[in-house]
């Protein structure tokens, strides 16, 4: 009996090993689900957490977006990681089948994902800050009022009417939660970049400040269809404001009329009266009639030396312009554009 009792008890004893070693195993393979297990979904694929967003509210971004399988394990492991007092704002990459714990470190870092993001030949202050709007956190309404106050844009050397030369159209890599006031000082820092010594020594020897550079580069930019054409048309401008002419280039006619739907300009449309119509006043306009390009502002540096002071487009309407240096030529060339014009029926 005692060797029945004997072996008994080690039966008893082997059988709760097996059952304590197969609760530990459970519990290592839960812990290992809740931690190191595939939970992300991948459906998503940024987490945008909000400046100022509790753990409550990206708990409820999370569950809401689908963005994880199972919210419960995710919650734990939020607790257990001490992530709910650790809440940073910004754009999140999710990757399909990310951990909890892959995702928590992320998240309690701050690693987020800049945004890349790139502008230009945007005419308006209010459509850049539309349009930044829809890439950042930061609202146009924001923006905007940065955009169009004397005191905030004076501190960095710009007027309401001259700040736009001091976004230079490119790619940018900024961090979504970025404010405005903060993507303007960004943005400032890049134009100074720009701005190198031979650009600011090619500025200075034309007679022209960065400012106008940039106001006579989005004219160039608006008239030259091709960029290969942007010395010639730049030269044709400097020619002008050197000889005390009036500018008269549409694009500035046009951008005082505020209607971007005209084809072609009439009388009626000189007649507008803003500052920025060189049809009636001489010298530059106050600011940039649009965000000029690289190649413009670069154009009018190294604009070409010519005599030509007249241009209009060509009639073959290939986007090229005929030049000419007196009025005679240039009367000739303009009524063949204006036949063609007309022929095409093109009023406005």
């Amino acid at each position: 009996m005692t060797e029945k009792k004997s072996g008994l008890t080690k039966k008893i004893i082997i059988s709760l090993a097996v059952i304590i070693v197969i609760a530990l195993g459970i519990t290592v393979f839960n812990y290992y689900l809740r931690y190191f297990g595939p939970n992300v979904t991948g459906e998503k694929k940024y987490l945008y957490i909000k400046t100022g967003a509790t753990f409550d509210d990206v708990f409820k971004t999370v569950k809401d977006s689908n963005i994880v399988k199972d919210t419960t394990y995710f919650l734990w492991t939020a607790h257990n990681m001490d992530y709910t007092t650790r809440v940073k704002p910004g754009r999140y990459t999710l990757k399909k089948g990310m951990s909890n714990r892959g995702l928590i470190n992320m998240l309690k870092a701050g690693n987020q994902e800049p945004v890349k993001l790139k502008f230009h030949n945007i005419r308006l202050k209010k459509d850049f800050a539309k349009y930044i709007s829809t890439q950042l956190e930061t609202d146009s309404t924001s923006l905007l009022d940065l955009l169009n106050s004397s005191d905030f844009v004076g501190k960095y050397g710009f007027t309401t009417d001259n700040v736009y030369a001091m976004f230079i159209p490119n790619s940018y890599e900024v961090y979504w939660n970025t404010p405005a006031d903060k993507f303007f000082k960004r943005m400032y820092d890049e134009y100074q970049k720009f701005w190198t010594a031979e650009r600011k020594q090619k500025a200075q020897a034309i007679g022209l400040t960065e400012q106008q550079v940039s106001s006579l580069a989005a004219i160039v930019d608006a008239e030259a269809l091709h960029d290969d054409e942007m010395p010639m048309i730049a030269g044709l401008y400097m020619n002008r404001y050197k000889k005390g002419m009036k500018l008269e280039a549409d694009p500035t006619v046009i951008f005082a009329t505020g209607d971007f739907n005209i084809h072609r300009v009439l009388n009626k449309h000189l007649r507008t009266e803003s500052p920025y119509n060189t049809y009636l006043h001489t010298g530059l306009p106050p600011g940039p009639i649009m965000m000029p390009s690289i190649k413009a502002i670069d154009a009018v540096l190294n604009y070409k030396k010519h005599d030509f002071i007249y241009m209009v487009a060509k009639e073959d309407f290939s986007g090229y312009h005929n030049f000419s240096s007196n009025m005679a030529q240039h009367l000739a060339y303009a009524h063949k554009f204006q036949a063609a014009l007309d022929e095409r029926n093109i009023k406005k």
